[in-house]
């Protein structure tokens, strides 16, 4: 009897929609955080976006590598390309969970290094005088401007993110050791977390809550342009949209809602708050992410290379040092105007000046030019009295003792035998 051959266990290579589909969903069912989910979504769908624009051979590694080069090519932060690949590995390992992908390919894939960040981007705060600034142009009479002075109170002065803003309900607001705080209030990455709210920021509050009718759910609702309060809520979208316009009724361009998170940080650090309380305040698990908020590492307020001046008044152009060039025969020597200069070298426009004894020494008439093995070349300067001597004078190669060789300004002596 022949021996049973074993089917071996075939997995495509090659994913179709309906298959791409059936992991995302397979992915966004794993992952329990809302917002995670919104990221993940649209990462996957960029991704699949890509990968039907044309024909591929495989979903392997090769390809997400080619995905890393394109999300590389569009400019995209190393962040955001770091974060679409982490959804890109974890569809492959769901393909591969549902048979559709063999073990080896998803193995590979989960090999792509993501794009190494170097340093930490700068992020935007704002001082004490615009946040003033800004909240006074966003306070009015009308139902809208109330809601959005609340707004932009609870992001200044508790730190909220815009998630947690939209989400807040009436009921989380209460008092513990005599002051008013959202109690236990679930943030990014499923963290709970305290917040106090001062008294200014309460009162803004109440002033919005009254004029709304709210009792009862979430505090901030939609305003009609009738001033009608409608809805059981906001999106995400509508505090973006007061952030921008208010900020830029002052004249203040590209802020975000989280921009406002950063500077109620840096105004609680600016006032002598602690940092382990800036980090209960924000709700970070690492106090390093604090440190980072608050621009701790690098002080763009007083930079160190503001501590030394340079003298910056436009001077006169004064004619620039030249070296001296020793030729065959020929010298020419150029010097500034407190140096020698002789009449045969250097340009017409410049006038020779007289040798100042205080601060120079004391020259000889003759300077010895040579040059290899060549008899001795003695030159004159202009304005000098000496007579020129014999080149034939000395026969040994050596110096003549009466004569005394000096070094000038830009001149230079070869001592080559």
């Amino acid at each position: 009897m022949g021996k049973h051959k074993v089917k071996p266990n075939y997995r495509r290579r090659l994913l179709r929609l309906p298959d791409l589909d059936h992991c995302k969903r397979a992915v966004l069912n794993s992952l329990g955080s809302p917002a995670s989910r919104r990221v993940y979504e649209y990462a996957i769908d960029q991704f699949i976006a890509w990968y039907c624009s044309e024909p591929r051979l495989a979903f392997n590694r090769i390809v997400v590598v080619r995905y890393r080069m394109y999300l590389e090519s569009r400019g995209l932060a190393a962040n955001t390309i770091n974060q679409q690949l982490a959804a890109v590995r974890r569809l492959a390992h769901e393909a591969a969970d549902a048979g559709l992908l063999s073990p080896e390919l998803a193995a590979g894939i989960s090999r792509v290094k993501g794009v190494k960040q170097l340093g930490f981007r700068a992020g935007n705060w704002l001082s004490g005088a615009q946040s003033s600034e800004v909240l006074l142009r966003a306070y009015g009479e009308g139902m809208r401007a109330k809601r959005d002075y609340a707004m932009l109170a609870m992001l200044v002065g508790c730190g909220f993110r815009r998630s947690e803003l939209v989400g807040l309900e009436l009921d989380e607001i209460q008092i513990r050791q005599g002051h008013w705080a959202v109690v236990d209030l679930i943030g990014k990455g499923g963290h709970v977390r305290t917040v106090p709210i001062p008294q200014w920021v309460k009162a803004a509050l109440d002033h919005w809550t009254r004029a709304a009718g709210v009792r009862e759910g979430r505090i901030f609702r939609a305003v009609a342009r009738t001033g009608k309060v409608w809805g059981k809520g906001i999106s995400q979208n509508v505090v973006w949209y007061v952030v921008r316009t208010c900020c830029e009724r002052v004249g203040l361009e590209h802020i975000a809602p989280h921009d406002l998170r950063r500077t109620c940080a840096k105004l609680c650090h600016d006032s002598g708050g602690e940092l382990e309380q800036i980090q209960f305040l924000l709700g970070h698990a690492s106090v390093q992410t604090t440190e980072r908020y608050l621009g701790c590492k690098q002080n763009l307020g007083s930079p160190v290379n503001d501590r030394f001046k340079l003298r910056t008044e436009v001077l006169q152009q004064q004619p620039n040092f030249q070296s001296a060039a020793v030729k065959e025969d020929t010298q020419v020597e150029t010097t500034s105007r407190e140096g020698i200069q002789c009449r045969h070298g250097g340009r017409e426009d410049e006038q020779p000046v007289e040798p100042n004894p205080l601060s120079l020494p004391e020259r000889a008439d003759l300077v010895e030019i040579r040059k290899g093995n060549r008899p001795h070349s003695l030159r004159r300067c202009a304005g000098a009295g000496a007579p020129r001597s014999d080149p034939g004078s000395k026969a040994n190669g050596q110096r003549d003792p009466e004569v005394v060789g000096s070094m000038g300004h830009g001149t230079s002596l070869d001592e080559t035998p």
